[in-house]
């Protein structure tokens, strides 16, 4: 049964692989999938320790081998469960106040997906007071505009790239800005959200281009873009929010360093994954699409939302701010070194994104020649 041994030579083969410290897509994506490997990995310890074949020096070192490569997969995933101590608090039914919630409901629509009822049909049904699309076009705010009428307050950005974005909100914005932070094809929102006890929330709407061989190379302006506004959070000691398909899973080296960066926590840790792609694959899912806090904020409700018909589920997030949460909740302990690996990813960032502008210069000047 060599076959046995082939399967734990990949898992041992993919944990380490991701531990390489390169931003290249191969290199990346090995990031993803570490329950899918974790659970291969599980499959190929129980064979390796009960084929009745002889013991040998290569099935041993594959078995110490396969067991560090299972230890360092869980310990990436299992804060992602009930076994870990919850990262957020989950508000008390005495402390419920509607004047200091949030809710919202961020999606990833799948642009040419043409199913506009189901989302439409979830909005309708949870009345979130904001609503976040992503790979929204024209077509997609042409169908969303029967949300309008409960949804005064819109920031649309379509685009016909994949890089769309829509923001409705009941509660009032202000300060908006569309930022173009690394890429002039990739928008984010930046905006203040007035919560009805009259509290602004700062608002961060983000959909960097994840690594992979038919979009970025190269993880340099995802990770980047995303330690920018980690950055910028940190300096503010104000409330905040930032989500959106941020095309990188939450046990990345990239999603914590952030968290870390800018003190943001993640109600997932010490409950459940809330894994939104890929919805048409049950056993191919990892969690792409985010919702992080500041220390104020404590969770009412999380949940995710059914199909759609994109390759992304929604997710459903109810968050609520006092200062007793601020209190019970600390940030993640950041570190001279975290800094240090930070500053030098948002450099990284800003320079390849300035050598990208000047190619692109370039051929069009080399067009008009």
């Amino acid at each position: 049964m060599i076959w046995i041994e082939v399967l734990a030579v990949i898992v041992i083969w993919l944990s380490f692989w991701s531990l390489i410290p390169l931003d290249e897509w191969w290199f990346r994506g090995a990031d993803f999938p570490r329950l899918q490997i974790l659970a291969l990995g599980v499959i190929a310890l129980l064979f390796l320790l009960f084929w009745k074949a002889p013991w040998n020096l290569t099935r041993e070192i594959i078995l110490l081998l396969l067991i560090a490569a299972l230890a360092f997969q869980l310990k990436m995933v299992l804060p992602y469960t009930f076994l870990w101590k919850k990262q957020v608090k989950q508000v008390k039914k005495h402390q419920l106040n509607r004047d200091q919630q949030i809710s919202v409901i961020v999606s990833n629509v799948l642009t040419p997906n043409q199913q506009y009822h189901l989302l439409i049909e979830q909005i309708e049904k949870h009345q979130p007071d904001i609503v976040l699309t992503l790979e929204t076009d024209q077509t997609w705010q042409n169908e969303l505009a029967k949300i309008e009428k409960d949804y005064p307050y819109r920031v649309p950005v379509p685009l016909d790239n994949l890089y769309g974005m829509h923001l409705y909100s009941k509660l009032k914005l202000v300060d908006t800005d569309v930022k173009f932070i690394l890429s002039d094809e990739i928008p984010s929102i930046h905006t203040s959200v007035i919560l009805r006890s009259g509290q602004p929330v700062q608002l961060y709407c983000l959909h960097p281009k994840p690594p992979s061989p038919t979009e970025a190379k190269d993880s340099t302006l995802r990770d980047a873009e995303l330690l920018i506004v980690g950055d910028q959070i940190k300096d503010l000691d104000e409330s905040s929010i930032v989500m959106g398909d941020l095309n990188d899973v939450a046990w990345s080296r990239t999603t914590r360093l952030f968290q870390r960066i800018s003190g943001l926590l993640d109600p997932r840790v010490g409950r459940r994954y809330v894994n939104t792609f890929h919805a048409d694959y049950k056993f191919l899912r990892w969690s792409l699409d985010h919702l992080f806090h500041s220390t104020d904020f404590a969770l009412v409700h999380m949940e995710r939302l059914p199909h759609i018909g994109s390759d992304h589920f929604p997710i459903y997030v109810v968050l609520q701010t006092g200062r007793v949460f601020e209190q019970l909740q600390e940030e993640l302990e950041q570190s001279d070194a975290d800094e240090e690996e930070a500053q030098q990813a948002i450099q990284e960032g800003i320079e390849k994104a300035e050598k990208e502008e000047k190619k692109v210069t370039d051929e069009i000047t080399d067009s008009y020649r």
